[in-house]
């Protein structure tokens, strides 16, 4: 059996930005929220960080914030995934540096290879980096979807801690439950999917929805790990109107927008992302003033 890195929700942080660089007190309020509210585990640059768009250099400081700003108080995964199996290894070792406890993995885009490929990359990876590697499939943003055997073959290594899901099958966390039992913790990757997925053995989330309701998503995953099922459902679809209207356009746009209007940080992208359209905005204004989030 592997280890759990954490049980509950993980917050997949948005990085605040100004027109000219990082908003790291805007980062460091985040942070604060987060932890406050009961979040188990906070992921920096991951997808919803934008760090595509990031310099090196402003990868470093964000991992590094959140890391000092933690303080050894939950882990703290780093997102190093990418297309270049050197360089993900060349992240995860400055990862490790900077006192991240693991490292969040996407599947390879663009030159997004085959099964083989994906296994080679992967065990490469796990092979040489010092970071224990949570895998992460996302076929709606990479293209590529880790098959089910794939993720048997990859469960026996013992740096390959977990699997966040995102493919947004159901029946297909179920066929990776039964071909990897306890070889693959499994995560949910998609708000909408939280309590299913954690009736199928996923030990949580992690999160955009807990960005801006971390109390809220912590409880539904800790009503589930408490064994109140029927709290955690009513949570979930208390929440599926806000979670839609949090993927109505690609994400980190909805979310940050969202932050914008609690006063959280500035409502700032880098493009290609462009700030959330007015139909949609108001459409979330007004579910978060249903959910008395705002005013």
């Amino acid at each position: 059996m592997k280890r759990i890195l954490f049980k509950g929700t993980a917050t997949a942080l948005v990085t605040p930005m100004t027109k000219d660089g990082l908003d790291l007190p805007a980062l460091d309020k985040l942070i604060d929220f987060q932890l406050d509210n009961g979040i188990a585990a906070l992921v920096a640059c991951g997808t919803t960080g934008e760090p595509s768009t990031l310099s090196d250099a402003e990868w470093e400081v964000i991992v590094s914030r959140v890391v000092r700003r933690v303080n050894g108080r939950v882990p703290v995964i780093a997102g190093t995934g990418g297309n270049n199996t050197s360089r993900v290894i060349e992240l995860a070792a400055r990862a490790k540096s900077l006192g991240a406890n693991a490292q969040l993995c996407v599947t390879p885009y663009y030159n997004k290879t085959s099964q083989e490929g994906l296994v080679a990359h992967y065990l490469k990876i796990a092979d040489e980096s010092p970071l224990p590697l949570i895998l992460y499939n996302v076929p709606s943003r990479t293209g590529l979807s880790v098959s089910v055997d794939s993720l048997k073959k990859l469960s026996a290594h013992e740096n390959i801690l977990a699997l966040k899901e995102a493919g947004g099958d159901i029946a297909r966390v179920a066929d990776i439950a039964c071909a990897c039992g306890d070889a693959l913790p499994l995560y949910s990757g998609a708000d909408e999917m939280i309590v299913p997925m954690m009736a199928l053995g996923a030990h949580g989330v992690i999160s955009v929805l807990s960005n801006i309701l971390p109390a809220q998503t912590a409880a539904m995953t800790g009503a589930w790990l408490s064994g109140d099922s029927a709290q955690a459902m009513r949570i979930q679809l208390q929440l599926m109107p806000l979670i839609r209207l949090l993927f109505s356009e690609v994400n980190p746009i909805p979310v940050k927008a969202a932050l914008s209007m609690m006063g959280m940080m500035r409502d700032e992208l880098r493009l290609p992302l462009i700030p959330l359209t007015a139909v949609n905005r108001e459409k979330l204004r007004k579910e978060l003033q249903r959910l008395e989030i705002i005013r």
